[in-house]
This record gives structure tokens, C-alpha cells and sequence, in this order.
């Protein structure tokens, strides 16, 4: 490897989130500023919605139930 070409690592890098809660990881950044962590992040508080438009998920359950029937052996010519 060629030294003096790869960028400074800090190891234990401040980061920062839109909601206040800071946490330290390995970055080529001394500090870094987040827009949404894991404190705030909906899939990770459990306050996740699912927004159905225009019957989206209704659509794929049916599918997928429909995929799970057993199919009828289709006759063939002899």
C-alpha cells in the first residue's frame, strides 16, 4: 500500500442528531452531524405506520396467499 494517501481515521468520531442524541463511531470525520438516528428513527421506537395507497398492501397479502394454494395439474394433449 502507498503511504500518505489515505485519509486520517478517527476512530471514536462524534456524531450528532437533528434530535439531540449524540453517539461516537469510527469515521474519516472528526465530528459529524445526523439527520435521524436509532433514538428517533420511527422503525426503531416502534411508532412505524404503514401507509396503504391505493390498497398496495391488501393487494400483496392477496398475492402471496394466492402463491401459497396448491395448483391444479393442467391436462395436457397426447
Amino acid at each position: 500500500m502507498k503511504k500518505d494517501i489515505h485519509p486520517t481515521y478517527y476512530p471514536r468520531a462524534r456524531a450528532t442528531c437533528a434530535c439531540g442524541n449524540t453517539f461516537f463511531v469510527g469515521s474519516t470525520k472528526p465530528e459529524l452531524n445526523v439527520e435521524i438516528c436509532s433514538a428517533c428513527h420511527p422503525f426503531y421506537t416502534g411508532k412505524e405506520k404503514l401507509i396503504d395507497t391505493a390498497g398496495r398492501v391488501d393487494r400483496f397479502r392477496k398475492r402471496q396467499s394466492q402463491a401459497k394454494k396448491p395448483k391444479k395439474a393442467k391436462r395436457g394433449r397426447k
